[in-house]
């Protein structure tokens, strides 16, 4: 996944952005990447520009689904921490001299506040990938879990916030998408309807329930 869009992330280094923190890291074009939070060891940002509603092989488009690639850059310490655990694990370390960050790929289901992982990569200073993870049963975190200052909680909020105010142009991502994939825009399903749908057939359990 991480191929499709590290060449924005190459150009960035030629012509520049907004950088958060001064380091010796490549710039991250703003205009693609939105910047969340800095902590003393990583820069958070989402892909703007590749954020999605969540699609079917017919076409049809699920607004209570978000697709979300995200980025994290690491400082010194942080990169050392890396490289220490996988070493511990028994984990190659090749490469991992010249480990500047990950590339993170979420699934947010909003009508339920669930955020689910679905790939993570190890990345180097050419934003080529030198370990990619992608869970065999992917960990469902639900967001009502965290603390108000979760660093992570934070920032998924912050997509949230985002994408709720960026609606139109999440769903040009998805008709870009759809196009990719040669498909045309089908039904879409709102947040609403999805929370209808869900309230109708709890209170159908409940009842069911009751009559027993």
């Amino acid at each position: 996944m991480i191929k499709r869009w590290s060449a924005v992330l190459l150009a960035a280094v030629v012509f520049g952005a907004a950088a958060p923190q001064a380091s010796a890291e490549p710039e991250i074009p703003s205009n693609i990447y939105h910047w969340v939070q800095s902590t003393a060891r990583q820069n958070y940002y989402f892909n703007k520009d590749q954020m999605r509603y969540g699609i079917d092989d017919e076409g049809n488009v699920d607004t209570n689904i978000l697709i979300v690639p995200t980025l994290k850059t690491y400082d010194d310490v942080q990169i050392e921490d890396v490289t220490s655990k996988r070493r511990w694990k028994m984990q190659s370390v090749d490469g991992y001299r010249d480990l500047t960050g990950a590339a993170d790929y979420y699934s947010f289901n909003v009508s339920e506040g669930t955020v689910t992982l679905l790939e993570h990569d190890d990345l180097n200073s050419s934003w080529g990938t030198l370990d990619q993870e992608i869970p065999e049963t992917p960990q469902v975190e639900r967001l009502a879990d965290f603390t108000a200052v979760d660093v992570d909680a934070r920032f998924y909020r912050a997509i949230l916030f985002y994408a709720e105010d960026h609606a139109d142009a999440i769903m040009a991502n998805t008709d870009a998408e759809l196009a990719r994939r040669g498909l045309t825009r089908g039904k879409v399903l709102l947040v609403k309807d999805k929370q209808d749908q869900t309230e109708k057939a709890a209170t159908h359990h409940k009842r069911h329930h009751h009559d027993k």
